[in-house]
């Protein structure tokens, strides 16, 4: 992941990271007043620019989607679980174009073709399930949303935006950031590539955690499932320390997962 480090070296890059955090901002900001859990999250149609701008930019549009979401909470109301917000945002904007050039390398993230569209959703849905998975698994941590609720919420509500509105944006956007040379492949002289073998491995691992942490994470949070040592009876209603441990080695396996992609 050396290029999410390395992109701060580069004037063009930061310049699009802060255009991906202020857009992002500048959409969130207006529908705070529609909270779907108030102080948590709230109707979030503005969930589409991370992801157009993960295709566009890359690292920059990750960034971006993370600085932007703690600029909007600003006006919704800091807290300790902004961190886990930051997190949550960062990945939002980091897979997409992570998994697209994973397997569909340099071709344009316009779905065209049916594997194409495939491809396409298989990544907006994994990166509205590692936004889910971290931001659920960091707010029942700290004990104040069971995963059940709020993970499930994050999922919906990123992903159906997403892949209704990211299509029709990107038909329109993406034609022209091209010819103006803008995208994250022209920007950086070389993008680096895993082999296919690592890339295969990075997938499988992706798939397998984000998929397997939501369904943990359900079970978890309800109490239908304990980690193995831990006691069954918990005084917890969120069952907080049975997420914590128990998605915890999930979220890291994510990590790897996105570090060989």
């Amino acid at each position: 992941m050396r290029d999410l480090i390395d992109m701060w070296g580069n004037t063009r890059m930061v310049v699009l990271t802060a255009m991906s955090a202020s857009l992002y901002a500048a959409i969130l900001i207006p529908f705070k007043v529609l909270p779907i859990i108030p102080g948590v999250t709230e109707f979030r149609p503005a969930n589409a620019v991370p992801v157009i701008c993960s295709f566009l930019f890359g690292p920059a549009g990750a960034w971006g989607s993370a600085i932007g979401n703690v600029i909007g909470d600003f006006f919704g109301g800091l807290g300790p679980g902004d961190l886990f917000g930051f997190l949550g945002n960062f990945l939002y904007g980091l897979v997409p174009y992570r998994v697209w050039m994973a397997i569909m390398g340099g071709r344009d993230p316009v779905p065209q073709t049916l594997p194409q569209w495939i491809v396409f959703v298989l990544a907006v849905a994994l990166a509205s399930a590692a936004c889910a998975l971290s931001i659920g698994w960091g707010i029942n941590l700290l004990g104040f949303v069971p995963f059940s609720v709020l993970g499930n919420i994050i999922f919906l509500n990123d992903f159906l935006v997403a892949v209704v509105l990211t299509p029709f944006l990107l038909a329109v956007i993406y034609p022209r950031v091209k010819s103006a040379k803008l995208r994250y492949v022209d920007v950086v002289a070389h993008v680096p590539r895993r082999s296919r073998a690592t890339r295969v491995i990075g997938l499988v691992l992706l798939v397998t955690a984000l998929g397997s942490g939501m369904i943990l994470g359900n079970l978890l949070s309800t109490g239908r499932l304990t980690p193995p040592g831990l006691p069954a009876i918990t005084t917890s209603t969120t069952h907080a320390r049975e997420v914590g441990i128990g998605l915890a080695p999930v979220v890291a396996l994510v990590l790897i997962g996105l570090s060989l992609l």
